[in-house]
């Protein structure tokens, strides 16, 4: 059963694919089965991270029921390692309003790809459809700078996925989630305390719907001059939004990644002794030692029988 990690930022301009570029291939030489999914809806550019200008298939041809099956659109990447990215789509009319049967059948095909890691690339934005794609994970990573608004979205993002993940476990025309989506939260405090005055039993149900939802922060372009309270941001997430957040790893400003970038290839391969190519091996390795950890949980093999 594969372990599906979404990667998601509160904006863009913060280097996320090129995060989940790099985390690909790391994990494929590590012996992985690995395969990248750009669900940035409107914005996809991962494919071309790889030197992949014109896909002969993307999500698009899946939307529009031209590939009837996700994992004819995932297409070998030039490497001796198992590594394989589906391309993600460009602004249609179809993505552009997206019908929720048309994401349940996304994620649906998604969940049953056959790799030991899917890594997925989540745009940026707070929309349903990027909460929904970001939530359908095992593990969720996010990426930030230290510039301070980037920070402050991240912090935005995570809270509304939060939100999301409570909503979502009510069903869509029960009073509770009615509810939820007439009003405005600043925490999940407020929701849980609006969804006890629906109804107490709700409560507990919340409360499910949001353990295991821990995201796993990944700070890039830092410098020796860069100021980010992560302590305080992890305090703000825990009492607003009763998630823990852990940094897998900070991300070096590193010249060779932007040389990377405009040559079509990953740092770790470009450049596999520059600063950022051996921080993002730190990452990995810290990546994995989560998953591994979260494997034997009891719970995390009740869900894997649950999906099988």
């Amino acid at each position: 059963m594969s372990s599906i990690i979404s990667v998601a930022s509160g904006k863009g301009g913060v280097g996320k694919s090129m995060v989940v570029s790099n985390l690909g291939l790391l994990l494929a030489r590590k012996g992985h089965r690995v395969i990248l999914v750009d669900m940035d809806i409107g914005g996809a550019n991962l494919h071309i991270l790889f030197g992949m200008f014109d896909p002969p298939s993307t999500l698009t041809d899946f939307f529009s029921n031209r590939s009837t099956n996700l994992k004819d659109l995932a297409h070998p990447l030039a490497s001796p390692f198992s590594l394989r990215l589906i391309p993600g789509t460009g602004e249609t009319l179809i993505t552009a309003n997206l019908q929720h049967a048309k994401k349940k059948r996304l994620i649906r095909h998604l969940q049953k790809l056959d790799a030991d890691i899917i890594l997925v690339d989540v745009g940026a934005g707070t929309s349903y459809h990027t909460l929904d794609f970001f939530l359908l994970a095992d593990y969720f990573l996010a990426v930030a700078t230290p510039d301070p608004t980037s920070v402050l979205d991240l912090y935005r993002f995570i809270k509304l996925a939060a939100i999301r993940k409570v909503l979502t476990a009510f069903l869509a025309r029960d009073p509770i989630a009615e509810t939820l989506l007439t009003q405005d939260f600043h925490s999940v405090t407020e929701v849980l305390e609006a969804v006890g005055r629906t109804s107490q039993s709700g409560v507990e149900l919340a409360q499910q719907a949001l353990h295991g939802f821990q995201p796993a922060l990944i700070l890039n372009r830092m410098t020796s001059k860069s100021r980010i309270n992560t302590l305080h941001l992890q305090h703000l997430l825990k009492q607003y939004v009763g998630a823990d957040l852990s940094v897998l790893g900070n991300i070096p400003e590193d010249p060779h990644v932007q040389e990377s970038i405009l040559k079509y290839l990953p740092v770790v391969e470009l450049s596999p002794k520059a600063p950022a190519a051996i921080a993002f091996d730190q990452v990995t390795e810290n990546l994995l030692k989560l998953v591994r950890q979260r494997e034997e949980l009891p719970e995390a093999l009740e869900l894997r029988k649950i999906r099988a």
